[in-house]
Formats: C-alpha cells, structure tokens, sequence
C-alpha cells in the first residue's frame, strides 16, 4: 500500500511549515524528497513517523493511519533522522543490540538484510559510536534501522555531513535495499542526489512544486540553457541580472546558468553585452538542465 499523503498542514506558530501537502510512494519504491533546508522535509516525515501531529490532511503508512495506528507505525517503520541520535557512548555492537531488543528481537535475526552494510562496520564493532567518523555514523545509523527488518525506510538528509564518497556508496546500498522489497523515502538538500531516485518531489517553503521521475523533470525544462564563465563570476551574475533579455541566472559552480526571456537569442548578444561591461575571456555555451535548474524554474513560476 506504500505511503499516502493527503493536504498535510503543518504550522509552527505564524510558519507554515507544510501548505497543503499530497503525494503517494508505490510500494517498494525508492522516492526522493528534494529541497533546501527549511523546505518543509523534516516536518513531513516526523509526521510519517508519528513524531508530529498534522494541523490538518491526512497521512498512511502501508494502510495504517499515522494517528490511530501510531503503534502499529512504529512496528514496521525504520526511520533515521537527520541528526546522528544514536548512543554515542555505546558501541557499535552494543547500539545494534540494543535497537534489536526494541523490537523484540535479536541481532543476529535479520542479519541478512544488513550484512553487506556491516561488514564494513565489522573492523570497528568495539569503538564507542562517537568515536566513528561521518561515514561510518552513517552506516551505523542505516543498519540500526533496519535491524527489525522494516517495511517502509524514512532516511531524513542521511547524506547531509558526509563526504562524496560516502554518499555514493550510502546510495548504492539504498538500490540494494530495495531489491528487498522495501519502501524507500529520502530527503535531500543534494540536487544531483534527485537522480538516483526513480520519482521525486521537489519542494519548497512546504508546497510541493512538482512530482515526477527525474527524467520527466528534466525534459520538461521548455528554455535554451546556457553556461557562461567569466573571471569575475560575482560580477557577471550583477551584470547579467540587469541584461534585457534575463529570464533567470544563478551560480552553478564554475559557471552561471542563464535562460533568457528571448528564445531566439543569439548568445552573441550576451557576449557583445558583457564585454561593453568590461568583462574579458568571456565563455559562453548551451548546456543540458539538470535537475537543479528544473527546481530554479518551478521556484520562479511559484512566486
């Protein structure tokens, strides 16, 4: 039955943390929640969690209601928070233990499901759990939400902290996890994140702005994108905020992405624009969007 979502509010005071929020995760899929901090990510999934309660809508865990069934919830929910909140003065063995018998159960019986993740936390089973480094808390923390085998994983910004490394590796052990047969929902600030995720909603100051899988996203993208590399970045972005035919521009690394309010135009005149401003060894090139870009454009027509 997955996750069902249905015009979630959620207020804190006068901040609307969630304004009307509605979306279904399939039954073992694997469904990333996207956007930047304050977007509203965490608020939702306390309530999948039943650590919050909604001011208004609805919400379902494989069929259990996330008030009245809270217990049940509980039972078949794996759920790991943005912030480490293991026992750091325990060890690694002893934090799987203990997180077992939670759950009535012992650790070595849903061994299986974690093996892959702890042989490479096998070296350390003894280090008191603060002593880890990022990567590895990480993996711990997985592990100890899976140890009662659970039928939905929430995994709030398990990335967040960590280096690039790691969180590939984190992603690759996600694809295994769900050749298991378990419903996966992640949030993530990490735009390039979106794309190892078979659907995505993308959100913003607690709306969702779109759903869909990251390649419909994607080519849904309806301007010519642009890279436009100058020595001066900072400079080019206030110059280029103030050119005519600027419909959108923001950093992206290296470069700035520009889309212009012109379809037809020629970058030729972005150049000639640039250079009277005094710019030099001026780069400009189309580019391909990515899901970063789609995210910008929805945030735009959402204003």
């Amino acid at each position: 039955m997955g996750i069902k979502v249905e015009n979630i509010e959620k207020s804190y005071g006068a901040v609307k943390a969630l304004q009307g929020v509605s979306l279904e995760v399939n039954p073992g899929e694997l469904f990333g929640l996207i956007g930047p901090d304050g977007a509203g990510k965490t608020t939702l999934f306390r309530i999948l969690t039943t650590l919050l309660v909604p001011n208004k809508g609805y919400a379902s865990m494989n069929g259990y209601h996330t008030i009245k069934d809270y217990k049940a919830i509980r039972n078949i929910v794996g759920y790991m928070p943005g912030r480490f909140s293991l026992y750091q003065d325990l060890s690694v063995e002893e934090n799987l233990q203990f997180f077992a018998s939670i759950f009535n159960q012992k650790f070595d019986e849903n061994f299986d499901l974690i093996r892959d993740i702890y042989i490479q936390l096998a070296p350390f089973k003894k280090r008191l759990a603060g002593k880890l480094s990022g990567g590895m808390k990480q993996k711990l923390a997985l592990c100890c939400a899976l140890i009662h085998k659970p039928e939905i994983l929430v995994l709030d910004e398990p990335t967040t902290g960590v280096d690039a490394v790691s969180r590939n590796e984190f992603w690759n052990m996600l694809s295994g996890l769900k050749k298991e047969g378990i419903t996966i929902i992640v949030s993530t600030p990490y735009m390039d994140e979106a794309t190892r995720c078979e659907r995505i909603a993308l959100i913003q100051d607690g709306k969702i702005l779109q759903i869909n899988t990251p390649e419909n996203i994607m080519a849904s993208f309806a301007h010519t994108l642009y890279a436009v590399k100058t020595p001066d970045l900072y400079r080019g972005l206030l110059d280029i905020k103030d050119f005519e035919q600027t419909h959108a521009v923001y950093p992206f690394g290296q470069y700035l992405h520009f889309v212009s309010s012109d379809p037809t135009m020629d970058p030729q005149t972005l150049n000639t624009y640039l250079s009277q401003k005094g710019h030099e060894h001026i780069m400009i090139k189309a580019d391909q969007p990515n899901i970063e870009d789609c995210f910008m454009e929805l945030m735009q027509h959402a204003r």
